[in-house]
């Protein structure tokens, strides 16, 4: 099984991951950690702490680390962790992305995960008054 860190400034990483728990009933696929950077840490425990993560939910098919915005610290320092089949990053995390993460199958590798947490991400942003649009003209 894919293990899933979100790594993000504030507390996003904590919430996001409360709420996927909240839609699938408190119960993800997979094992999902939040790291959180909190402005009056120091850097250096940060990255400890996105380490701490990482082996919290490595079971040995590969731990996938979404951020939430490529060029931040968060993704930044989680790019230190990348490790080929171990180890990838995806930055701009979103609820939908989670939620596929959430609902991986057990066979998943971290290849499909990252494929299906790309795909559910960008699928799910959706300007409104385009999609009805769409809609009434069909």
């Amino acid at each position: 099984m894919v293990g899933v860190v979100v790594v993000t400034h504030g507390k996003l990483a904590e919430e996001l991951i409360s709420v996927v728990k909240f839609v699938v009933s408190g119960k993800p696929a997979v094992k999902m950690e939040s790291v959180c950077l909190d402005p009056n840490k120091e850097f250096t425990l940060f990255a400890k702490e996105i380490k701490q993560a990482i082996k919290k939910v490595d079971e040995g098919d590969g731990v996938l680390i979404v951020t939430d915005m490529f060029g931040g610290t968060p993704s930044n320092i989680s790019l230190t962790f990348l490790e080929e089949k171990k180890v990838e990053v995806i930055s701009g995390v979103n609820l939908p992305m989670l939620l596929k993460l959430a609902t991986l199958p057990n066979k998943a590798g971290l290849e499909e995960a990252v494929k299906m947490a790309e795909a559910g991400g960008r699928d799910n942003i959706i300007v409104a008054s385009k999609l009805l649009k769409k809609r009434s003209q069909s």
